[in-house]
């Protein structure tokens, strides 16, 4: 595992890039959950990267170890919003395709990470993306106990304490994490609305998604404690443009009791559930292949 510095406007993110040493089947950037760090994702990036790919995981400005620049690293007033988070992605990117100009380069997106690529500036440069428990963030399609809290969380707790603290306190509060105070305001105006990022954001943000030409295949886990079936669903169709398929798996059919939102990077599951990205992923290479044109399926 390597570490890397990466400018992304005025900001520095903070990368790490797994390679095997041998010649990459392909290039593949991990765009993290909201308020997970990028250390969450090194178990399975170092299992991937053993598989023939060359893997790219970075965290986001203003969180994990791509903090502000100030001797204390606060977030107090610090500018940032999740169209900078997308730019950040862009520019992972465009890294990870300038190593590995010749071979292609997939997003494995978890959560917001599958969410943001939607935005992408360069999204000629992905040959396919895999979404990992992701879906719209709108709050009448959260999973049923997450909803009981959620207009509390998103009514009161966020707006007072992020006025109060100048960013959002997640770690204090045990929620989420801390985010800079644009990223959690705007995912609170996504989350509010009945169309997600595009109603909040309008026409621009329907065709930004809507341009994009790679394939998505989607994961969905049934005891997701976050996102629905329907989330998933309404997050995917979002890439109106793009090839689209969906898997569920279910606990029980991996004969274990618990999945969850976050719980498919967890190693437990290397031997069953990791081994299905790889598939994943073969199956979008392949597709291309006989289509002849990077980014679209027969």
């Amino acid at each position: 595992m390597q570490q890397q510095v990466l400018e992304s406007g005025t900001s520095q993110l903070a990368l790490r890039v797994y390679h095997a040493g041998t010649p990459a089947r392909a290039s593949v950037v991990i765009g993290g959950a909201m308020g997970v760090r990028q250390d969450y994702y090194a178990p399975f990036a170092e299992w991937l990267s053993g598989q023939g790919f060359r893997v790219t995981t970075f965290d986001y400005r203003g969180s994990g170890e791509s903090l502000p620049g100030t001797p204390d690293g606060s977030l107090r007033g610090f500018r940032a919003d999740l169209f900078d988070w997308a730019s950040d992605y862009e520019a992972v990117v465009d890294s990870a395709k300038a190593a590995l100009p010749d071979a292609p380069l997939y997003l494995l997106g978890h959560s917001l990470g599958a969410q943001l690529p939607g935005f992408l500036k360069n999204q000629g440069k992905v040959d396919g993306l895999v979404s990992i428990a992701a879906g719209s963030g709108y709050w009448r399609d959260n999973a049923p106990q997450l909803r009981r809290m959620i207009l509390y969380f998103w009514y009161v707790l966020v707006p007072l304490a992020t006025r109060l603290c100048g960013y959002f306190p997640g770690r204090k509060l045990k929620k989420v994490g801390d985010l800079p105070a644009g990223v959690m305001l705007q995912w609170r105006k996504w989350c509010l609305d009945p169309l997600y990022s595009v109603g909040a954001e309008g026409e621009g943000a329907r065709l930004a998604y809507a341009q994009a030409r790679f394939p998505v295949l989607a994961l969905s886990i049934t005891d997701d404690e976050l996102m629905t079936w329907r989330g998933t669903q309404n997050l995917i169709n979002l890439y109106s443009g793009a090839s689209r398929s969906f898997e569920r798996i279910t606990p029980d059919e991996l004969g274990v009791k618990r999945i969850g939102h976050f719980g498919f990077f967890r190693q437990q599951f290397r031997q069953n559930l990791w081994p299905r990205t790889v598939q994943m992923l073969e199956r979008m290479r392949r597709a291309s292949l006989v289509a002849g044109v990077p980014g679209t399926t027969a």
